[in-house]
């Protein structure tokens, strides 16, 4: 499928040919969460279908499940655009759509909310501009200053650095390359499938289901990034020990300012190699980019992560959101 028409507008398929144009309608605007790219909505597009559309010079990205329509983003361009767009968005949702409570725009950052009101009668409020919508506050993005990811100063990342200076200790022999897809990308999937079987081993059985369902779509994400890596503008580092891959972590760009973790997997069994690998990444993002931040994306609802996430004292923790319509 190709091509899906909804009131006379047609939605393109998205794929790699969406790239450079949706790139230009993100630099018009300046967030620093971590689903505003390109590289990130289409490698966990792998096993679904998206969609795009301009629509009131705003690039428009859609994802059709099960039939029904919904938006990943919101309309990403110009500020004065924004309000017109997303009415129009969903009209294209609920003339598609079997019930209006599936049409919604999802990964909605404040900026984006503050835009849907900037043009409306002055001295409204934000929540009266919007009373024809319900506004869901999801999760959160982390966001960490990048020295502090570095240098690890203070009592707070004194486990941090215990847990980098056991793995040297442990491991001295350990190497980092930069991330080759050729040399690297098939120890990914086996370290990958590694990580999947050991995490499974110490997980409550009452949690592995949900777990499992996960995986499934991050498997898909993650051989889409291997295969189409050298067209998505990441870049990523590998660490060996005694020659064989133990970890491995990809992110990008997001703005002059933030850099973002995509995804990042080590052995289990390793301890201190995430530390490492994360610290290491940092270095590279901040060397590679100029970076400021690094923004390591949400915590996907899981308590273990928010915990993991929240141990690395993050700078600022800026919140995501769903618009519905009443």
């Amino acid at each position: 499928m190709s091509t899906l028409t909804i009131n006379n507008i047609p939605l393109k398929h998205f794929d790699m040919r969406a790239k450079e144009l949706m790139q230009s309608y993100l630099k018009l605007i300046n967030i620093d969460i971590s689903d505003y790219t390109f590289a990130q909505n289409y490698i966990w597009l792998s096993t679904a279908t998206g969609f795009y559309s301009i629509i009131d010079d705003t690039f428009c990205l859609f994802i059709l499940n099960g039939g029904e329509l919904s938006m990943l983003l919101p309309p990403l361009g110009k500020k004065e655009n924004i309000h017109k767009a997303i009415i129009s968005c969903f009209e294209i949702m609920n003339a598609n759509n079997s019930n209006r409570y599936y049409s919604k725009i999802e990964y909605v950052h404040e900026q984006i909310l503050e835009s849907f009101v900037d043009y409306l009668e002055e001295g409204t409020v934000i929540f009266e501009a919007l009373e024809d919508f319900v506004i869901e506050r999801k999760l959160v993005d982390y966001i960490y200053k990048v020295d502090d990811l570095i240098e690890l100063k203070g009592d707070a990342y004194k486990s941090k650095r215990n847990e980098i200076n056991r793995f040297k200790k442990a491991y001295p022999n350990h190497r980092i390359e930069v991330l080759d897809k050729y040399k690297h990308g098939p120890s990914i999937i086996t370290l990958f499938n590694k990580w999947v079987s050991d995490r499974t081993k110490y997980m409550p059985k009452e949690e592995v289901e949900v777990f499992m369902d996960g995986i499934y779509f991050e498997r898909f994400a993650i051989k889409r990034l291997i295969n189409e890596y050298e067209k998505l503008d990441v870049e990523g580092i590998v660490i060996f020990i005694d020659d064989e891959l133990k970890g491995f972590t990809v992110g990008e760009r997001i703005n002059d300012n933030t850099s973002c973790v995509i995804i990042e997997k080590t052995d289990f069994e390793v301890l201190g190699c995430a530390q490492f690998i994360f610290r290491e990444f940092s270095k590279y993002l901040k060397n590679e980019y100029g970076s400021v931040y690094v923004n390591v994306g949400d915590d996907m609802g899981f308590e273990n992560l928010k915990k993991v996430k929240m141990s690395y004292r993050p700078d600022k923790l800026v919140p995501k959101y769903t618009i519905y319509q009443k």
